[in-house]
């Protein structure tokens, strides 16, 4: 472990910043991520890369000549970054593992530094020079106490979205204590030196070819106000994106070594470029950050925030107003046809950008005046409701105690249920203008179509607190553009097929509860109750006495939503069909307050990606319990596997023994039988291409976590179960295992014959 002495001051200092994030993908009524078939085999896109790349960094790999493990670096401890709340959202509910390396990561370079690697980031990652004052002090504010929640501190620096960037985003920045940003090189327009108060500045025009970026700036601002600004190295930076830089440890660390000198060499890159990009890229860069780490070539790691406090700006600059860093129209990238994209197909164009935009702004318009007609009958100060909400979103302020700071006193049950609908509908709204909506090349993207769909969501909370539909509003500036692909149609075309649809009502909640819980064998008993649960919401349904006939059932439901007050509550009938299946079946509701029954709703009009969710759900649950059932035949069935006689070369019904190789191997792996030498060899010849290879191994690989993380860890079992595998021809899936070993096990005599079994270099 390197000491302070070797990474802070002196000699040439380097600092590597990531910028992690991911288009919001939630559905706006769950708060959950549905199925992406496009990430397949992975659920969806977050899945996906997160075991490509946040993973991979989180337990980095550097191995000797023979492949053996030497260590697994935590690149989050040596690497400046910063992740999206809206990402880390998601991986705190679904990877905690690798969230906690994150924030491990950021305490550890915070005790050796004094100042943590983790910076904030714009809240929604929307285009910040497009944004209202309102939305810029929420986007900032709801960014901050994000990163207090999880970080256990306040944030020095933040990552402005795309790094787009004008004078009035700086200036909120530093009215909310934000120390400084990361900018492109030729987003700077001129610098000068810093002198005595009052005195000219002899301003020089600058640009990447000339900007000495080892240096922070200081950007004047209205007011007073100042913040401190680090321009990254642009050529080093486009070289590791995308110039296969990432291809050899020893290439990149030389390419570094070679570049730094007096002040600070510092590259900012998409984090996702180290292994989701180019695989194995994370193995690059902990080899970089080891070889600094150690002080070698005299290069000294450190991080923004440190290198600030102990250089603070000797020179001064002024910015290109309404730039970025992936844009050289500055911000067109976002509202017009620029010529920006990322496939640059031919005949294609980005028209539909102006009409998107302007079609969700005006909608936003309607909202935020609604908002504030409404608001200031409900809230003591409109604005400060919307800046403080994300201290709700973030866990730091529980409702009751924001409803004691912000509502007005002695609100009905029925207006705080209002006020809290209007500020989530804030929240989605400000969600329809992430920044990867105009990003790519067309329309018809996931992205745009997720905007909308968050627009859909705040368009019907609006419509619950008495605003008119604005639906119409939308479609009058969304039918102005079109898909480049003409199979999709125009934005009203893709409005009417794929967005309307989305939109939840009582009905199709319910229809979701249900099948989920029929799917996971957890549907009530007469009389009882069960609860499906999202983050988004909760549904908890009764169930009446059985119906005359089996395939109708009925009761009684109550859906409590997060981040609201009040319950949608309503009697149920589901009728099943023979033979449809359960997403055939139609959900009728009965709402208290209008006894007459709506129309009946098949499961099977959801949307392709809730109707996939529902499949995963039962999968799931189905293959668990066919596993148990598999393996308790397959312990038997291994006795009756006969020997081969004369000239046999495979088993006879190979066909059908086939359908059991993975419960016998598994029986074999873990001991419960000992094979003879033709089921070996038989297991082993069929593994070669068997499909349930990988979830075999998964298995496997979880079979060895079990081991050790047991109280006492069974290290001689871990060995014998490897080389039991070995015989049947398996590969466990050992990543989980390595570390878990690396965490709690390194350097202990008794865990040593665990670690060689592993792949580790040992003494």
């Amino acid at each position: 472990m390197a000491t302070k002495s070797n990474t802070t001051t002196g000699g040439r200092q380097l600092c590597l910043h990531g910028h992690f994030y991911q288009p919001p993908r939630e559905d706006p009524w769950m708060d959950t991520i549905f199925p992406e078939g496009i990430a397949a085999p992975a659920k969806h896109w977050n899945e996906r890369i997160c075991g490509e790349s946040y993973a991979p960094l989180a337990w980095a790999r550097r191995t000797n000549g023979g492949n053996h493990i030497i260590e697994i670096v935590n690149c989050y401890e040596w690497m400046s970054f910063n992740f999206g709340p809206t990402l880390l959202t998601w991986m705190q509910q679904q990877a905690p593992d690798i969230y906690a390396r994150v924030l491990e990561g950021d305490r550890a370079s915070l005790a050796r530094l004094g100042h943590g690697n983790a910076i904030a980031q714009i809240y929604h990652h929307i285009i910040m020079p497009l944004a209202t004052d309102l939305e810029k002090r929420a986007e900032i504010d709801w960014a901050l106490a994000d990163f207090e929640a999880r970080f256990g501190r306040r944030a020095e620096g933040m990552w402005l979205s795309e790094a787009a960037v004008d004078t009035r985003t700086l200036e909120l920045l530093a009215e909310a204590g934000v120390k400084f940003t990361i900018l492109a090189p030729r987003q700077a327009k001129e610098v000068a030196d810093l002198g005595p108060a009052g005195e000219a500045a002899n301003w020089t025009a600058a640009n990447e070819g000339n900007l000495d970026i080892r240096e922070p700036y200081l950007v004047e601002l209205p007011g007073s106000k100042s913040i401190a600004v680090f321009f990254y190295d642009g050529p080093l930076s486009q070289a590791v994106a995308f110039e296969g830089l990432l291809r050899h440890g020893d290439m990149f660390w030389g390419k570094l070594s070679g570049l730094a000198g007096k002040g600070l060499l510092a590259l900012a890159t998409d984090g996702e470029t180290y292994g989701h990009h180019f695989k194995f890229g994370e193995m690059a860069l902990a080899f970089a950050l080891a070889q600094a780490r150690d002080g070698v070539d005299d290069v000294r790691l450190t991080n923004y925030a440190t290198y600030l406090a102990e250089n603070p700006p000797r020179r001064r600059a002024r910015i290109h107003e309404d730039s970025s860093w992936s844009c050289v129209h500055g911000v067109e990238r976002w509202r017009s046809d620029c010529g920006c994209c990322t496939e640059h197909r031919r005949g294609w164009n980005q028209r539909w950008r102006g009409p998107l935009r302007d079609g969700l702004r005006a909608v936003k318009e309607r909202m935020d005046d609604h908002y504030q007609a409404l608001g200031q009958e409900l809230f003591t100060d409109l604005e400060e409701a919307v800046v403080q909400y994300g201290r709700v979103l973030s866990g730091l302020m529980e409702a009751k105690a924001f409803e004691q700071a912000h509502f007005r006193k002695d609100l009905s049950e029925a207006r705080r249920d209002t006020a809290w609908k209007l500020l989530n509908m804030q929240k989605w709204a400000l969600s329809s203008f992430a920044s990867c909506a105009w990003f790519f090349d067309d329309l018809g993207r996931i992205e745009p179509l997720n905007a909308l769909t968050f627009a859909l969501r705040a368009m019907g909370l609006a419509q619950r607190t008495g605003l008119e539909d604005l639906e119409p509003l939308l479609l009058s500036h969304l039918g102005k553009a079109s898909s480049n692909d003409p199979a999709l149609g125009s934005g009203h075309d893709l409005w009417t097929r794929e967005i309307r649809p989305r939109r939840e009502t009582t009905e199709s909640i319910l229809a979701q509860a249900l099948v989920r819980l029929w799917a996971e064998d957890r549907l009530p008993a007469p009389g009882k109750t069960a609860t499906a649960a999202w983050p988004g919401l909760g549904v908890t349904l009764s169930m009446g006495k059985a119906a005359a006939q089996d395939n109708t059932l009925s009761g009684t439901a109550s859906i409590k939503w997060a981040h609201e007050s009040g319950s949608d509550d309503c009697g149920w009938k589901w009728e099943r069909t023979n033979g449809g299946g359960p997403l055939a079946g139609c959900v009728q509701i009965e709402h208290k307050l209008s006894p007459q029954s709506t129309k009946c709703v098949p499961a099977s009009y959801l949307s392709w990606g809730k109707r996939q969710d529902l499949a995963l759900a039962w999968i799931r649950r189905a293959e668990a319990d066919s596993w148990t059932e598999l393996c308790a035949e397959a312990r038997q069935g291994a006795h009756l596997f006969m020997p081969y006689r004369e000239a046999q070369t495979t088993q006879t019904a190979a066909d059908l023994w086939g359908r059991f190789w993975s419960a016998l191997c598994w029986q074999c792996i873990m001991g419960e039988i000992v094979p003879s030498g033709d089921l070996l060899a038989f297991l082993k010849g069929l593994g070669e291409t068997h499909p349930e290879r990988g979830l075999l191994a998964k298995r496997v690989g979880e079979a060895l976590v079990a081991l050790l993380a047991a109280n006492t860890p069974n290290c001689a079992e871990v060995r014998r179960i490897l080389e039991r595998a070995a015989t049947v021809g398996a590969e466990p899936d050992l990543w989980p295992a390595q570390n878990l070993y690396w965490s709690r096990l390194r350097g202990k005599t008794a865990s040593r014959e665990a670690g060689l079994a592993l792949g580790f270099e040992t003494d």
